[in-house]
């Protein structure tokens, strides 16, 4: 009997693996984003041989988004479908995503807070069951196991990892966001809830092969075409539209095969630099902390406050590094600082004394002399 294709193999010693050293063990439940499409598919197809050897639970969750009229209709099939395959909990989640000028960014956070919610969702009815003494019994000898809010799994490929890479180059971005999506990380907006990526080193047409050997059929959503329903600003196409048709194979036939692992290798590299700097900056403000370098501003609206002297001793990388955490700290919105206030905050400390300052989403930074403040 022949055994699974690599491309299944792979990706479920993959999910194994990740699940071990995230401390997820039998009993936990998996959330498996699935859209219809082949990646999703694919990984729904993993987690469920992985969750009936291993015994975890799973729930399958499918977003509309409500882009087109049959998009409702094509997500209560893939629901039937997973739970034709043996799927307990498929469910569909419609979202609003509004009238706002980025829909790509609107679908994606839309589609995170549902998969969120569904994971919590699903902790908590767990653990009701628990606490009016009921026992979970998963197939395979696991015995009696705590349904806990496990992570939720995600079917990005290389192939979406060199896109990645590619929105970064083009928006300059720094090693932070040229570093692309990790295997194991928060999901995004979601800290709370961790996310898993176990395709991530898997090719998309690897994946579809498997699929065709099963004989499974995935939805193509025309929202990823060019010509698709959703538009830019400007009324070209999405801006990952436009790299996976255009710039993705230019890059390929000018620089021959190998180019989307290549860039892929280029994030895990920055990724690894990125740990290390990251590192670097988090022992370092722990030592100040610890020696009272830092202390808690007397302001009205709270924050911290750091002598100049200690900073500029610093490499750049790692005092940006630090008035970032500073000002995330002090109220700062995360998803909203850019490389610019980064930029800004170092010229604050680097540049001449004085007072001046430097306004973040949700926090401001004054200078006074020999001092940064950072306060809401």
């Amino acid at each position: 009997m022949a055994g699974p294709h690599p491309a299944y193999a792979a990706g479920r010693r993959r999910l194994r693996a990740l699940l071990k050293s995230c401390g997820y063990g039998p009993g936990t439940r998996l959330t498996v984003a699935v859209s219809g499409g082949s990646d999703s598919l694919a990984l729904a197809r993993i987690a469920l041989f992985v969750a009936r050897r291993d015994g975890y639970l799973l729930r399958a969750v499918t977003v509309n988004h409500g882009i087109r009229p049959e998009a409702g209709r094509e997500a209560a099939q893939v629901a039937a479908r997973l739970r034709s395959w043996g799927y307990d909990d498929a469910a569909t989640v419609s979202v609003d995503l509004g009238d706002g000028s980025s829909p790509e960014g609107q679908a994606r956070a839309a589609r995170y807070a549902a998969l969120a919610e569904a994971a919590g969702a699903a902790a908590e009815m767990a653990g009701a069951g628990k606490a009016a003494g009921g026992a979970s019994e998963v197939p395979g000898g696991a015995g009696e196991l705590a349904a806990s809010c496990g992570p939720v799994l995600l079917g990005h490929t290389v192939d979406d990892q060199a896109e990645t890479v590619l929105l970064g180059l083009g928006r300059g971005s720094g090693a932070r966001s040229l570093a692309g999506m990790p295997e194991a990380g928060p999901l995004p907006g979601h800290p709370e809830i961790t996310a898993l990526r176990p395709l991530l080193g898997l090719r998309r047409a690897a994946l579809r092969a498997a699929l065709q050997d099963e004989g499974i059929a995935w939805v193509e959503d025309p929202s990823n075409e060019p010509d698709g329903p959703w538009r830019a600003a400007g009324g070209g196409p999405l801006t990952r539209a436009a790299l996976r048709t255009g710039a993705l194979p230019a890059l390929k036939e000018a620089l021959g095969p190998g180019t989307v692992e290549a860039l892929a290798r280029t994030a895990y590299l920055l990724r690894r630099d990125n740990e290390a700097l990251d590192s670097w900056a988090a022992r370092e403000l722990a030592a100040w902390e610890a020696h009272g370098v830092v202390t808690e501003a007397g302001e009205p609206a709270g924050g911290v406050v750091v002598p100049i002297a200690p900073l500029r001793e610093l490499p750049t990388a790692v005092r940006t590094r630090i008035l970032r955490a500073l000002a995330l700290r002090a109220g700062a919105r995360g998803g909203e600082v850019n490389a610019g206030h980064i930029e800004a905050l170092d010229a604050l400390v680097t540049g001449p004394g004085g007072v001046r300052h430097c306004d973040l989403p949700g926090a401001r930074a004054l200078r006074r002399d020999n001092i940064v403040v950072f306060a809401r």
